[in-house]
């Protein structure tokens, strides 16, 4: 069988250098302090208004740790959707492994290239969560609905050209609760220089974002 060379965009992913960005969240305050004595009169008032009031509103948050994303697929999906894979994956490195944790998992079998990316990451509310979900769906064009699966997912699969070889990505992004479970999919077939269907990538990334968010619940009930 004979050697061809990589489009530079895959020959990159062989050897991937994954950076993950994650939302900050900060909090402010104003900027002129109340006086002792007005601190006392405002704190008189609330107690005298509201006795049995909590100090502070607890903050909705189901997930407080980034789960495993090796673990988050069996070893039947990986070979279907990546054949020739090592099936217990690669964890890449992150600067916060309680919030974000990634997965990836990569395989040339004869011609045909396929790369899967799982990540998880925690936000520090539902709200949060909410947001960043919907900033990221907004940042995409085209996709849509993935219904059934967490508090909300959405796909898009997307085809590019390089040097004549096609290659088609779907991601899928999805949230539950606090958590944000993203999926990336992609292949190419060197051969043909053509790419797998819409629908073979589309489904490919939401069987994994199913099973990867069905991780995350099930690490939370254990």
């Amino acid at each position: 069988m004979r050697s061809l060379p990589l489009p530079l965009a895959l020959t990159a992913r062989l050897s991937p250098v994954v950076v993950l960005a994650a939302a900050g969240w900060s909090l402010s305050s104003g900027p002129f302090a109340a006086t002792p004595a007005a601190e006392e009169r405002a704190t008189q008032r609330t107690d005298d208004a509201s006795p049995s009031a909590p100090a502070t509103q607890a903050v909705s948050k189901t997930y407080a740790d980034a789960p495993g994303p090796c673990d988050s697929l069996g070893a039947k999906t990986v070979k279907s959707l990546v054949p020739g894979a090592k099936t217990a994956g690669k964890e890449l490195p992150s600067t916060d492994s309680k919030a974000r944790r990634t997965c990836s998992w990569n395989a040339l079998k004869g011609y045909d290239y396929r790369w899967l990316d799982v990540s998880f990451e925690i936000t520090a509310s539902d709200d949060a969560a909410v947001k960043s979900f919907k900033e990221r769906v907004a940042a995409r064009s085209g996709g849509g609905e993935v219904p059934g699966i967490g508090d909300g997912g959405y796909s898009v699969v997307n085809l590019t050209t390089e040097d004549q070889q096609q290659t088609r990505e779907g991601v899928v992004l999805v949230r539950a609760s606090n958590a944000l479970v993203s999926v990336t999919y992609s292949g190419s077939d060197f051969e043909s220089k053509k790419a797998p269907s819409t629908d073979d990538i589309n489904k490919g990334a939401i069987k994994a974002a199913k099973e990867a968010v069905a991780a995350l619940e099930d690490g939370r009930k254990g």
